[in-house]
């Protein structure tokens, strides 16, 4: 006799040929998958990056692009009378304007004198807490706080209030029978209390300032400590060279900060640059052209030849680094 239900119950088992030939793995082949682990990682980073790349492209370049090519024309604000004049602009600006050079002179004055001030101010500050004193986190918020506010209009405002004829500065000086005077309103001290202002805003650079003294080894200072280093000598030949790197960031930028200082001289001048042109910076040049005479063509100029010089500040201070920047790893 046959057993049809045990034929049945083989035949069901075996795997027929179109079985075989629909399994990709029997084919050798993997099997099919919609995103491989590596494609849903890049994705996921180009989905998290994609309001940054809109920012950049959206906000940053193509309107960078757009005042390059208005660079060369006489826009004005209106595109139906827009004209290609090629390098006219750039030669107005160098060769014409006198107002142009008054304000290279100002800013390359405000951010020589006023940045290495600042700068050396947060590294004594900074050496000064970094020594355990008490309630140090009060201290730092103090010292602080100045640098969320040093651009604000609020703190331009209120040093006017400071530094005018009967500001604070000269009711001070009254007690004491010293007759004062009108700080911006003055052509050789307005552009020092810009200064002042700029020097005043020094708690960023000290908070970093302060951390790169953390990092320091003790045991240096122990060394050196043994040898008979005193502390100006520890300060010297430890200190400064351990945070060296530190000092060439701060300095990076505060000398990009410097170049693009505008709010607080808008405000402390009334928007003029006086008196006499003594406060009268690049940024409030480049506002003036723009927005007063409605040359934005010229200040699109203006603009990119200011990026110039930034990049060139930039490069020189990176280029001096080879000479007093120390990295622990060198040999």
């Amino acid at each position: 006799m046959i057993d049809t239900h045990g034929q049945t119950a083989a035949a069901s088992a075996r795997p027929t040929t179109s079985d075989a030939s629909a399994d990709p793995a029997r084919r050798g082949r993997p099997p099919r998958t919609a995103w491989t682990e590596a494609q849903r990682t890049t994705a996921a980073g180009y989905a998290f990056l994609t309001p940054w790349l809109l920012g950049f492209f959206g906000i940053t370049l193509l309107p960078m692009l757009a005042s390059l090519v208005l660079s060369f024309t006489n826009f004005s604000g209106s595109f139906r009378t827009v004209e290609w004049i090629g390098f006219e602009n750039y030669r107005l600006m160098f060769t014409v304007d006198p107002a142009y050079w008054q304000s290279v002179r100002v800013t390359f004055t405000y951010v020589l004198v006023s940045v290495p001030i600042m700068l050396v101010f947060a590294l004594t500050v900074a050496t000064l807490l970094n020594k355990g004193i008490a309630m140090l986190g009060l201290y730092r918020t103090i010292f602080y706080v100045p640098s969320l506010l040093g651009s604000s209009v609020a703190i331009a405002v209120l040093w006017r209030f400071i530094w005018g004829e009967t500001g604070l500065l000269n009711n001070v000086l009254d007690l004491f029978g010293i007759v004062g005077r009108s700080w911006i309103g003055h052509p050789d001290t307005a552009l020092l209390t810009i200064m002042v202002l700029n020097v005043w805003t020094f708690g960023s650079p000290m908070i970093i300032f302060l951390a790169g003294l953390r990092q320091v080894p003790a045991e240096l200072y122990e060394a050196a400590g043994l040898d008979g280093a005193g502390r100006r000598q520890r300060f010297w030949h430890i200190t400064l060279p351990s945070i060296s790197p530190v000092v060439l960031f701060n300095g990076i930028l505060a000398v990009i900060g410097g170049f693009q200082a505008f709010t607080q001289v808008y405000v402390v001048s009334g928007g003029t640059g006086g008196p006499a042109g003594s406060t009268l910076f690049y940024t409030l040049l480049l506002y003036q052209r723009a927005f007063g005479e409605l040359r934005f063509g010229y200040a699109s100029a203006m603009a990119w030849v200011l990026l110039l010089i930034i990049g060139a500040a930039t490069a020189a201070v990176f280029a001096s680094g080879r000479y007093w920047v120390y990295y622990g790893d060198e040999r």
